[in-house]
């Protein structure tokens, strides 16, 4: 990969063209088909993904399903332990280039890209390394007399079986290894399916998966210019046991559907529009408000806390706050070389038009734009939009009712604690969120929001050893974590007869 250019140059970036990785080979897909692989930076080709017939999907999913039925991976705990901390020094050795990966086909800024995007990934990866020794695959419950003789029990738990991984652009590294290396780790075998604007850095994952000696069959990865083909057949195939998905709620709906025929296990981690509650005695009160813009990584992140809510007795003092926090911030973004940038351009063309939308929206709501709001084709040709503040928001207006996916925050005024907290829960979503006061009162208030993950004074609610995931329609199960592992397994009880 080349070296790094300062982004007023242009950037000729060239990636190595990402392969498909089925029953143990590296591979180019069926008649040599391939896509487009365009950078958020520049809007440029900046390489070319294998793009994965019908037919190579069917080839993964019997070779998963091979790999479960016919060899001992499921059963072999301790060898997949080992094959996983080999497989896990690999990805740590090679962190530099999934950094590179990170910021010319992600778009992510340095300061995002070696933080949430890689070293959020291997960290989680550590962490469910130690959560496996957690895991308990046998409990004995003892002897019951029943109908006149004694029985002695036993609980099993044993992998589900095939999983199909469909996973996201936003920060794909992170979320593969939450599925791959937990669903593997149980004894699954799995065909992961990237999403079509970041095919490399999960074809990366299987050129270390080849170098590390992962048997034929039990882990594979296609990935396609049609965002919907691969994954129709992973939700509909019979072969395939479990659907662990990332993604929008309406995706995750139509998963359902398609996965209810054969009543497949369902995972599912999708929207949200978190709500970052300011209380009226929270220290640094300024600071605290300043620290709510959406600027990390663009906005695009679903559980990021999207809606401010500060009380409306201090809601003057918060909106100067922001004024500041958002002029300080105008020229900080943006830049492909600056060490300490977060925010560098959005995913992709649509998507940039799907936030311009919203920002057009919210104007024509009757929000007040106290920031940002408009693309910058004078950053280049890629796919740049200001970061954006809108205040005077009432809750149910669109902005603040959906999952927008980008730089955008809105501010909503509460009178009381109580209405901060109905106001938190009008929303069909309940991935995240954050609370600011005094401990005492921010935790109690936390406790009455309906979301899976939630920090108060700042701390770290989203880590590899806590389980992850949404109430309502952000999803259902549990990523990260014991819990995240135990997603992919089955219960099974063994009565012995003993007399």
């Amino acid at each position: 990969m080349q070296q790094d250019l300062p982004h007023e140059e242009t950037q000729t970036v060239s990636l190595p063209e990402a392969l498909l990785y089925i029953d143990g080979k590296l591979r180019r897909a069926a008649g040599d088909k391939t896509y487009d692989n365009i950078g958020p930076w520049t809007g440029e080709v900046i390489g070319k993904a294998a793009d994965a017939s019908a037919a190579d999907v069917d080839e993964a999913i019997a070779a998963a399903r091979r790999a479960f039925d016919d060899t001992d991976w499921s059963r072999n705990h301790a060898y997949r332990f080992e094959l996983l901390k080999k497989y896990r020094d690999l990805l740590f050795a090679n962190r530099g280039k999934l950094v590179q990966i990170a910021r010319d086909e992600v778009g992510s800024a340095i300061g995002a890209a070696a933080r949430a995007q890689i070293d959020g990934a291997l960290g989680g990866f550590d962490s469910l390394l130690a959560c496996y020794a957690d895991v308990k695959w046998q409990e004995d419950r003892g002897i019951k007399n029943e109908y006149g003789f004694d029985t002695k029990r036993l609980v099993t738990y044993e992998a589900v079986g095939v999983v199909g991984a469909i996973t996201p652009w936003n920060v794909p590294l992170y979320v593969n290894v939450g599925k791959v290396v937990a669903a593997l780790l149980a004894g699954c075998t799995v065909i992961l399916k990237p999403a079509p604007d970041t095919p490399l850095m999960g074809s990366f994952m299987g050129e270390l998966a080849a170098e590390a000696g992962f048997p034929p069959g039990v882990f594979n990865i296609v990935t396609s210019a049609d965002p919907a083909m691969a994954g129709e057949m992973l939700t509909r195939d019979p072969r395939v046991d479990l659907i662990s998905f990332t993604g929008s709620t309406a995706v995750g709906k139509k998963i359902m559907e398609n996965g209810a025929a054969t009543l497949k296990r369902v995972f599912l981690e999708l929207g949200g529009k978190s709500a970052y509650i300011v209380l009226d005695d929270a220290p640094n009160f300024p600071m605290v408000v300043m620290g709510s813009m959406v600027v990390f990584h663009a906005g695009q992140g679903c559980a990021y806390p999207t809606r401010l809510l500060v009380p409306r007795s201090r809601y003057e003092e918060a909106v100067k706050a922001l004024e500041m926090a958002y002029a300080g911030f105008a020229g900080k973004w943006g830049l492909y070389d600056e060490p300490t940038c977060i925010m560098g351009p959005l995913i992709s063309k649509r998507q940039l038009e799907r936030v311009k939308s919203y920002i057009d929206i919210g104007v024509q709501e009757g929000a007040r734009l106290l920031a940002g709001g408009k693309v910058r084709t004078d950053k280049g040709g890629g796919f740049f939009i200001e970061p954006t503040c809108f205040v005077d928001v009432r809750n149910d207006m669109r902005i603040a009712q959906e999952e927008i996916f980008g730089p955008v925050l809105t501010v909503i005024p509460y009178d009381t604690e109580e209405d901060a907290i109905r106001i938190a829960n009008d929303s069909i979503y309940g991935l995240g969120g954050a609370v600011f006061g005094s401990t005492e009162r921010a935790l109690k208030v936390a406790k009455r929001i309906r979301a899976g993950a939630l920090s108060v004074n700042g701390g770290m609610s989203i880590t590899g050893d806590l389980p992850f995931g949404g109430y309502k329609q952000s999803g259902m199960g549990r990523e990260w974590g014991r819990e995240g592992i135990e997603e992919f397994l089955e219960t099974k009880a063994i009565g012995i007869r003993a007399s």
